[in-house]
Order: structure tokens, then C-alpha cells, then sequence
């Protein structure tokens, strides 16, 4: 993509509304726009971030054996009656009206539209076990959104719903998504945390919150030293005794927010006990049979009785974790952004637009990389080459390679690494090379 032709409405000032950091790189760097309090628009450059990691998420929960679906955003508020939360959930809840005076009202989240929807396709016990998914819009009314996509009533999330015949079968289910959110996060090149959680008014007795680590993170997180050191998560799944084994070797490390520190706990980890700031961007939650029961699904089982499946949800802020990210990798200079996450993976910077040669040379790497499949992002404005660097530092493309009449005298590139101080001159050939 050409930069002089695409739309990046960059910013040389931060906006003096927002309050942390990933708000403002993210209206500096042209990434969103608030439409209303709360609400945002994606432009193209935080669009595509969005979308690299909707399919991180969409791999591993595939991965992992889910099923995706897609759920309307509008519920009919019947549902919500008939398992109790209408009236329970509160004025976060967008509660609507049509035109036929019937309650509807914009989903803050599932479990009732997927357990409908499930019992009308099952009926015995040979149809379980099932995760279902969805990557969908919701609406939560917040009192006070701030903090830009980190606390917005407008957000784009990855919920899960798992239906097993028994206990035992739902926490296999869970531990096999409480793994694919390790993998999840991994994959995003982030370091994350599960940490055991309330329920909250989702409801039931188990629940793991998961938190980026971040500097300026907005929770205080104590945990394992383990943590720092690379985990493999290449377990069986299916090898229901052996995932069992391996995720409670993992809650085995101690960890849990400020507000829950358990002084036992804290005792025997001793020096291994760390501090630092996290994010939350996702919690996995088992709750039994409560909304199963609720909204009438049961399935004949293996001797003829009809058996009220056990449900777990899963959920994942897909648009958050754009926030979470930048919040875990900027600089001074603008985001940092890791390469599988990243809008474009290089930013080709042409320092002479007025020089028939280095033009020419830009053009020729912009067609080569491109034909390598490498996503470029192409500096060809007639701008000064310090407003090009300050626009590449801002927007945080992993790689910058410069053009420049010396370079192209000699037959040479700088290929710069963003974040990294790392630099080096190199042959056209061997840069295309190096970065495909």
C-alpha cells in the first residue's frame, strides 16, 4: 500500500482526553476516532491490527476443537427473562423497544441465545461434547467509558460456549480452552497470566481471569516466577488425565491479583513471588448447569434419562487486546508492535521523492517485496525524511527499510529493526531475502 494513497489521519499532538497511553497512540497514530462516549470507529490501520488478531483467535479456538458461529447482535429480552438476568443485569444493559412494542435489547454477551440455539439441534448424549464460538460486536453501557477500546460500551469479543454430559467431561472442556488462551496470547507475542477469578455475574464456581503484563497495566498482579520462563503448551489435548495434570501443575504457581493475595500461598512461594502490572483480556468461566437447566436443554443419556448438560464460556476482548498490546509495547517514540499483530510487517521509506533514482529504486524493492508477500507500507510523500521516520516510529511497523541516493549508489538499503536499535546495510536481493 502506497502512504499517498491511503487514509492515515495521524496527529502530531495527543488529544488531551485521553488519559493513558494506548488511548493516545491509538488516536495519534490513526488507528480509531470516537464516534460518541464510548464508541469508536476502526480506520484502516487499526482495522487491520483488529483483523490480525480476530484470526489468532479464530486459529487457536479452532485449534482447539470450537466451533464458530455467528449470533445477531439484538436478543429478545424473553430469553433473557427466562434464565433471570433481565432485570438482574442492570443499567449496563441496552434495553430497546421495536415497533411492535416488544423488549429487545443488545447483547452484552450469550449464554442464553447459545443454549437456545443448542437445544433446538441436540438431543442425546452422543451429540456431546461441543464448544460453539463467535467473534461478534457487543454493548455494554458503562457509567463512565474511558480509556479509550480499554473500557469502551462498544467492543468486538470472542465468546465460547462449552456443553459436556458431566463435570468431569465440562473441566476437560475447560482445560482445553484454558490452553488455547496461553497459546492464544503466546501467538501474539505476549506475555500472559491466568489467575484464578470470581465469577462475577456470570455465575458458577471456577473462573481464570487472564492478564498481559504491562508497566502501566491497570491491576496490581503477584505471581509465580515461572511465569517469566517459556512454557510449552504442547500437551494432548484429548488426553483428558494428562491435561488435567498439566493445567493444575500450572495453577500450582501461585498467582493472583492485589486485591486477592493469599497469605499461605504468598508464604510458600517465598522469593519466587513477583510483582508487576496486568491487563485483563480474557476470563474462561464453568458454571454447571445453570443456564442449561434454565433454558430448558437436556439430552437423553447412555441408559435412556434425560441429562441437563454442564456449560462453560470463554470469553476473549479481541478489540482490547489492540489497547492491552500497545499498553505492554511502545516507546517514547510511539507503539512497538509485534510482528504477528502488526498492519503492515514493513514500512518502505523513500528519503529523496524528488530523486528520480531513489524513486525508482523504491518502486522496484516496493514490487519485489510485494511479490515475496511481504505486507509493505509505502512512504512515497514528497515529505522531509524526519517526518517519514516520525510516522513509521508512531504507527510502530516491526521493519523500516530506507532508500536513500547514497544507498542506492551503492546498491544498498538500511533495514531497520522498530523497538530494537538494530540496523544494518544490505543488498536489495538480501533484504527482500531477510524479510520474506
Amino acid at each position: 500500500m502506497r502512504l499517498s494513497r491511503y487514509f492515515l489521519p495521524v496527529l502530531k499532538e495527543t488529544p488531551g482526553e485521553a488519559q493513558i497511553v494506548s488511548h493516545q497512540l491509538m488516536l495519534r497514530a490513526g488507528l480509531i476516532r470516537q464516534t460518541a462516549a464510548g464508541i469508536y470507529a476502526w480506520l484502516p490501520l487499526g482495522l487491520r491490527v483488529l483483523k490480525k488478531i480476530e484470526g489468532i483467535v479464530r486459529a487457536e479456538q479452532d485449534r482447539a476443537g470450537a466451533v464458530e458461529v455467528l449470533m445477531p447482535t439484538i436478543q429478545p429480552a424473553d430469553l433473557w427473562r427466562q434464565s433471570g438476568r433481565y432485570d438482574a443485569y442492570g443499567p449496563e444493559m441496552l434495553r430497546i423497544t421495536d415497533r411492535h412494542d416488544r423488549d429487545m435489547l443488545f447483547s452484552p454477551t450469550a449464554e442464553e441465545l447459545f443454549t437456545t440455539i443448542f437445544a433446538n439441534g441436540v438431543r442425546s448424549y452422543r451429540d456431546l461434547p461441543r464448544i460453539l464460538y463467535q467473534i461478534q460486536w457487543k454493548f455494554r453501557d458503562e457509567i463512565r467509558p474511558r480509556f479509550g477500546v480499554m473500557r469502551g460500551r462498544e467492543f468486538l469479543m470472542k465468546d465460547a460456549y462449552s456443553f459436556d454430559v458431566d463435570l468431569a467431561s465440562a473441566r476437560h472442556s475447560y482445560n482445553r480452552m484454558f490452553i488455547a488462551y496461553l497459546r492464544t496470547f503466546a501467538a501474539m507475542g505476549m506475555h500472559a497470566i491466568p489467575m484464578r477469578a470470581d465469577t462475577g455475574p456470570i455465575g458458577g464456581d471456577l473462573s481464570h481471569e487472564f492478564h498481559i503484563v504491562a508497566a502501566t497495566g491497570e491491576s496490581g498482579v503477584f505471581y509465580h516466577a515461572n511465569w517469566d520462563r517459556s512454557r510449552s503448551t504442547e500437551v494432548d489435548a484429548d488426553d483428558a488425565v494428562a491435561l488435567q495434570a498439566y493445567v493444575d501443575g500450572l495453577n500450582a504457581d501461585y498467582a493472583a491479583t492485589d486485591e486477592k493475595r493469599d497469605p499461605a500461598a504468598e508464604a510458600a512461594t517465598g522469593a519466587d513471588l513477583k510483582a508487576a502490572r496486568g491487563i485483563e483480556v480474557g476470563q474462561i468461566f464453568y458454571f454447571g448447569t445453570k443456564y442449561s437447566a434454565a433454558m430448558g436443554l437436556s439430552v437423553q443419556g447412555a441408559d435412556g434419562q434425560p441429562i441437563v448438560p454442564h456449560m462453560g464460556s470463554y470469553g476473549v476482548g479481541v478489540s482490547r487486546l489492540v489497547g492491552a498490546i500497545i499498553e505492554a509495547s511502545h516507546d517514547k517514540d510511539g507503539i512497538v508492535w509485534p510482528e504477528a499483530v502488526a498492519p503492515f510487517k514493513v514500512a518502505l521509506i523513500n528519503l529523496r521523492a524528488d530523486d528520480a533514482a531513489c524513486t525508482a529504486a523504491a518502486d522496484d524493492l516496493y514490487a519485489k517485496l510485494g511479490a515475496a508477500g511481504v505486507e509493505v507500507l509505502y512512504d512515497d510523500r514528497d515529505e522531509r525524511g524526519g517526518a517519514k521516520f516520525a510516522t513509521a516510529d508512531l504507527i510502530g511497523i516491526p521493519w523500516q527499510v530506507v532508500v536513500g541516493p547514497k544507498g542506492v549508489a551503492a546498491g544498498t538499503v538500511e533495514v531497520k529493526r522498530r523497538g530494537a536499535g538494530l540496523r544494518k546495510e544490505m543488498g536489495v536481493d538480501a533484504a527482500v531475502g531477510r524479510l520474506a
